[in-house]
C-alpha cells in the first residue's frame, strides 16, 4: 500500500486534510536532474545534481516533511488540533510552516540564533513561529532539548524529529534516489557514487540505500565542512558556514557501516562554487550545493574522471542573500573552486 494510500485509508483524519496532503504531494518530488559540463584543471568532467530549489518551498526538505506527514497521519500519530514542534537549522522549519500550516497545524520552530535573517522571516511569513535559541542555551542541542520539554509540558504536540524518524530516511529511498535511478537510465547510464553533505543524515541513507539496492557497488559519500568536521571526529569542533550541515552531534539515522569515505570540503571553497554555479550557470543556489559539487569532483578523483557521480543542490540561494554567500572570499591555495571552469549544463527530463 502506497503511504498516501494509507493516509486515505486510516480512519485518524478528515478526508478534506487527505485531500489537501494528496494537492500539496504534487508540488513534492519528480526534480530535474542537471547534467554538468566543466573543466577541472583543464580536464573535461560531467557531474549530475539533483536540483531541489523546484520543490514547493524551494529545498529537498519538503520530500522529508511531506513524508513524515504522510506517515504520521497514516498511523494517527499526527492529529488535527496538534501543534507541530521541531528544532531545524532553517529549510527544515520553512517546509513545516509552509506544509504544517497549510494542513491546519500551528507551527512552533527551535532554532539556533545564528542562522540566515532569511530563514527567519520566510518561516513566519509562512504562519510558523519562530524561538530563536542562543550558544549559551545550547545552540542546536538546546533546540532540540527545548522541543522535548515543550512537549513535555504541553497536550496535542506532534514532534517530526527529523534526526532520528526513519520516514526521513524513506522519503529518500523511495523518492530521491528511485529518481535518480530512472533519470541516469534514461539515458544509458548506472551512477558510480553519490555524496552529499549531512545534515539529518536522511538524504545520504536514503539515497544511498536506493542505489545499493541497485548495484552494491555504488560508492556513497557523506560530506562535512574542512572546518567542522563533527562526522570524523564524533562530536563537534569548530565553526563553520555551510548552513544546514554539520551540526553539533552525528544524527541517529547515520549508519557509517553503510558509507564509504568522508569527504571534507571548505566552506570558503564551498561558497565560491556556490558563486560560480551562479555567475557562470545561472542557477542560484545555496552554499551547500557548492560543497556538494566540489565533493562529486573529490569522488570522481577516488574513481575515474568519467565516473558517474551524483549529488544534490538543495537549495536556491535566496535565504543566504545576508550571509557571506554575497561576499567576496580570498582564494587559498587549497581551494578547488579556482580550478573549475563551467561549461554549460542540460536538465535531464522528469520522471513522469
Amino acid at each position: 500500500m502506497s503511504s498516501i494510500t494509507a493516509a486515505i485509508s486510516s480512519p485518524h483524519q478528515s478526508s478534506a486534510t487527505i485531500a489537501r496532503l494528496e494537492g500539496l504531494a504534487h508540488l513534492v518530488g519528480n526534480t530535474p536532474l542537471l547534467e554538468i559540463h566543466l573543466l577541472y584543471g583543464g580536464e573535461p568532467r560531467t557531474v549530475y545534481a539533483k536540483y531541489e530549489p523546484m520543490n514547493l518551498t524551494g529545498s529537498i526538505k519538503d520530500r522529508m516533511v511531506l513524508n513524515i506527514f504522510r506517515q504520521a497521519y497514516a498511523t494517527g500519530a499526527l492529529h488535527p488540533e496538534d501543534t507541530i514542534v521541531e528544532a531545524t537549522s532553517g529549510n527544515t522549519g520553512i517546509a513545516l510552516a509552509a506544509l504544517g500550516r497549510a494542513l491546519g497545524h500551528s507551527v512552533k520552530i527551535f532554532m539556533p540564533d545564528w542562522m540566515s535573517r532569511e530563514r527567519v522571516d520566510l518561516i513566519r511569513a509562512l504562519g510558523g513561529e519562530v524561538v530563536p535559541i542562543t550558544r549559551e542555551q545550547g545552540g542546536f542541542l538546546g533546540s532540540i532539548r527545548y522541543c522535548e520539554e515543550f512537549a513535555k509540558a504541553n497536550e496535542a504536540v506532534f514532534l517530526p524529529r527529523q534526526f532520528s524518524n526513519p520516514a526521513n530516511l524513506d522519503a529518500h529511498f523511495h523518492g530521491t534516489g528511485q529518481e535518480i535511478l530512472m533519470q541516469l537510465s534514461a539515458i544509458g547510464l548506472r551512477p558510480d557514487a553519490f555524496v552529499a553533505g549531512v545534515g539529518t543524515g536522511g538524504t545520504v541513507m536514503g539515497v544511498g540505500k536506493a542505489l545499493r539496492q541497485a548495484d552494491a557497488k555504488v560508492r556513497i559519500h557523506p560530506v562535512e565542512p574542512m572546518e567542522s568536521p563533527t562526522l570524523s571526529t564524533g562530536h563537534k569542533v569548530g565553526s563553520h558556514r555551510i548552513q544546514g550541515i554539520s551540526d553539533d552531534f552525528i544524527p541517529e539515522l547515520m549508519d557509517f557501516g553503510q558509507l564509504n569515505e568522508i569527504l571534507s570540503v571548505s566552506d570558503g571553497d564551498s561558497i565560491l562554487a556556490a558563486q560560480k554555479i551562479a555567475s557562470e550557470l545561472g542557477i542560484g543556489v545555496g552554499i551547500s550545493s557548492g560543497c556538494n559539487l566540489l565533493a562529486a569532483l573529490k569522488a570522481q578523483d577516488l574513481l575515474t574522471p568519467s565516473a558517474t557521480v551524483v549529488t544534490v543542490f538543495c537549495d536556491d540561494n535566496k535565504k543566504y542573500l545576508s550571509t557571506d554567500l554575497l561576499h567576496e572570499i580570498p582564494e587559498q591555495p587549497e581551494y578547488l573552486s579556482p580550478k573549475i571552469q563551467l561549461l554549460g549544463l542540460k536538465g535531464l527530463p522528469r520522471c513522469l
